[in-house]
């Protein structure tokens, strides 16, 4: 199911490519979540074609943000991914739900940043218990 997943965002990605988009993710010192992250996702990331449209970007939680990321909604947990496209926010994961479950979710907010919701505001919320995000 991930491969062809993978094969289906190669091709769009290649027809479609992607400018600007960027995931952000917030964590913390001491995050056992974090690091659960970090061992099964984490490791492979930039190696992925979600990376290629989504570069992965780190921040402490309680580090200042420069002026591109000042239009991030406040964070309040970690990890917490923040996906940006062209300098706004589109959408976020909450927490970490798991490998299976953290790429299905990246796969959602990834089809915002290629084809926006039309009449959605400029967020949307992805949490890691959710059955489905909603569409805005």
């Amino acid at each position: 199911m991930r491969l062809i997943a993978g094969i289906v965002l190669a091709m769009t990605v290649s027809l479609n490519p992607v400018n600007g988009a960027e995931l952000v993710m917030f964590d913390s010192e001491g995050c056992d979540w974090c690091e659960a992250w970090d061992a099964e996702i984490g490791i492979i990331y930039d190696k992925t074609d979600e990376a290629s449209v989504a570069p992965l970007k780190r921040l402490d939680i309680d580090a200042p943000r420069d002026e591109t990321l000042s239009k991030i909604r406040p964070v309040m947990y970690t990890p917490t991914f923040v996906m940006m496209d062209a300098g706004r926010e589109v959408g976020r994961i909450m927490g970490y739900p798991g490998e299976d479950n953290f790429w299905w979710l990246l796969s959602e907010l990834i089809d915002k940043v290629k084809t926006p919701v039309s009449g959605c505001p400029g967020t949307q919320t992805v949490s890691a218990n959710a059955a489905k995000p909603s569409q805005c």
